[in-house]
Formats: C-alpha cells, sequence, structure tokens
C-alpha cells in the first residue's frame, strides 16, 4: 500500500510506554495505592564555599535558600491531615534556624575555618564540601533522626539550581 501523501509506503508507528509513576502514588503489588503528600517550604540564608572546585564557587559566597519538604501518608489522621505543617515548620525550620541559617556551612577540612572561628564567625561544619547535593542529604538525615519521617526534601540553592533527596 503507497501513502498518496507522500508517495511512499506508510511506516507503522508502536508506542512503549513503561508504567508511569507520578508523586503521590505508591506502587502496591499490581495496583496503585493513592497516597497525601504535604509539602512545606522553608527560607534560609547561608554561605558556603566549595575547597577544590575551580569555579567561582571556591570562593566564600552565600545563597537565599529555600528548602521544600515532603511529607507522605496512605492515610490521613484522625484530624484528616498527613501531618499538622506548623509540626514540620517547628522541626524542620527549627533545626534549619538553629544549625544552618546565617551560618557559613563549611567542610570541616577547609583552611579559613579556624581564622572564621577566631574571629567569631557562626559557623556550621560537614565532613564533606557543603554542595548543594550533599547540603540537602545531610538536612534529610539530621531531621529524620528527630523522629520525622520524610519522604523527599528538595534545596533550592538559587531560583534556577535546585538539588533533591529521597529515600
Amino acid at each position: 500500500m503507497v501513502c498518496a501523501a507522500h508517495n511512499s509506503e506508510p511506516s507503522i508507528v508502536v508506542e512503549f510506554r513503561a508504567r508511569e509513576w507520578r508523586p503521590g502514588w505508591a506502587v502496591e503489588g499490581e495496583g496503585f495505592v493513592p497516597l497525601h503528600r504535604i509539602t512545606k517550604s522553608i527560607e534560609f540564608c547561608y554561605g558556603h564555599r566549595l575547597v577544590g572546585h575551580s569555579g567561582k564557587c571556591r570562593f566564600l559566597h552565600g545563597h537565599n535558600g529555600l528548602l521544600e519538604v515532603d511529607v507522605d501518608a496512605e492515610e490521613l489522621d484522625a484530624m484528616g491531615m498527613v501531618v499538622d505543617f506548623g509540626e514540620v515548620r517547628d522541626l524542620v525550620k527549627g533545626w534549619v534556624d538553629e544549625h544552618i541559617d546565617h551560618r557559613m556551612v563549611l567542610s570541616r577540612n577547609d583552611p579559613v575555618v579556624p581564622i572564621l572561628l577566631e574571629s567569631g564567625e557562626p559557623l556550621y561544619l560537614m565532613d564533606e564540601n557543603p554542595t548543594a547535593e550533599s547540603l540537602v542529604r545531610h538536612i534529610f538525615e539530621k531531621v529524620s533522626q528527630l523522629g520525622m519521617t520524610l519522604s523527599e526534601i528538595r534545596l533550592w540553592e538559587t531560583p534556577s539550581n535546585l538539588a533533591t533527596y529521597k529515600r
């Protein structure tokens, strides 16, 4: 059979689509179970630098960070909530405010640490370079240790740079 529009043999298009996973759905066996999700946004400011980086991030600089915290549940509690937004705010923002907000977040091995400590600068020290990726994982783990079961967190280091961590 010839395709009149193109004067050529018609082609057959076969499209394969894997089962699509969407946020808010958990796979259970063969079916899907709907999940409820809440997201709490937390703004904070911090400075850092990346030791060994070849670009401008090797210099001390700051960010206005936006942390988005997700909590999921298959069932709502007696109040009809996944968890109270205020509880997420108190725990996550409380930790961020106490440890990271308006501090320099640096690697313990950064040679400027002793100088900044001597000058009285507030620091938060990590075992690794404080990239957006390592910082978002670090926050996730610290908040999880405080008893909040997080699904995912996202750190917007800038309006166009995002790092995500989930389990």
